[in-house]
């Protein structure tokens, strides 16, 4: 059996209005009416897990399994942390201890970071601090414009301290695991659907999986790829209407 790891922001929903991208909604009534698993993958930490479920849910999303990386980090926290990131996840944060002179552990979550701000994270860093970086993601979108990703942000934190960092979202494989086996699936039994290259297919892709990419978010156009997927199409809506048609 086949299954599917399917990315929300950018492939079911768009980034500036988060409402369902042409097709987003049928395709995953086709998925259920087949009856083919298939889980939702997020870097979501803007919102609480369960918030963002019910509004999904409140689009016409019919979905039964999901996951995001605020549902993993507890696995990650034994101790004060210091967290960093937009106002609504530092809200979020605040379950847990919070310590920005002497933390165990630093949070890094997606913002679009001053120079005081990365300055005030490399010195905790030094200062023999672990980091994590709550997902990788190669680009980020606000108002119409493409910035550097959380992936390229802890990248660069690790090239000025010289200090590897973990990962609780996508790509990580202990994401990619999770999602797995709530599938109950090999890796080499699933496809990942999402507007992310560099950071979901290509890292999928290295695990076994099929990466399909679609044009609907981060990327607008076949020219900016410089590594292929497996499959490319304009929306998700395109690759339903290639599964009805291969079935």
């Amino acid at each position: 059996m086949q299954g599917f790891f399917v990315d929300i922001q950018g492939t079911l929903i768009d980034d500036k209005n988060k409402k369902p991208l042409p097709g987003a909604v049928e395709f995953l009534e086709y998925l259920n009416e087949k009856e083919i698993p298939f889980i939702l993958l997020t870097n979501n930490t803007k919102y609480p897990s369960h918030e963002f479920k019910s509004y999904l849910k409140s689009l016409g999303f019919k979905f039964k399994n999901y996951l995001d990386p605020l549902m993993v980090l507890d696995e990650l926290i034994d101790g004060k942390i210091a967290p960093f990131g937009n106002e609504n996840f530092l809200k979020i944060m605040q379950k847990y201890e919070i310590d920005y002179k002497k933390p165990k552990k630093i949070i890094v979550g997606l913002k679009i970071y001053s120079s005081d701000e990365l300055a005030n994270i490399i010195e905790l860093i030094l200062n023999e601090s672990e980091y994590i970086g709550m997902h990788k993601t190669s680009l980020y979108h606000k108002n119409n414009k493409r910035y550097p990703g959380l992936g390229a942000v802890l990248e660069m934190l690790k090239f000025a301290t010289g200090k590897e960092y973990d990962v609780v979202g996508k790509p990580s494989l202990r994401f990619f695991n999770k999602a797995r086996e709530i599938l109950g699936l090999d890796f080499d039994k699933i496809s990942i659907i999402s507007d992310d290259l560099y950071g979901d297919i290509l890292p999928a892709k290295n695990l076994g999986m099929r990466g399909i990419l679609v044009l609907s978010g981060k990327i607008k156009s076949e020219n900016e790829v410089t590594k292929k997927p497996d499959e490319i199409y304009k929306n998700i809506g395109e690759f339903l209407k290639y599964l009805k048609m291969e079935k």
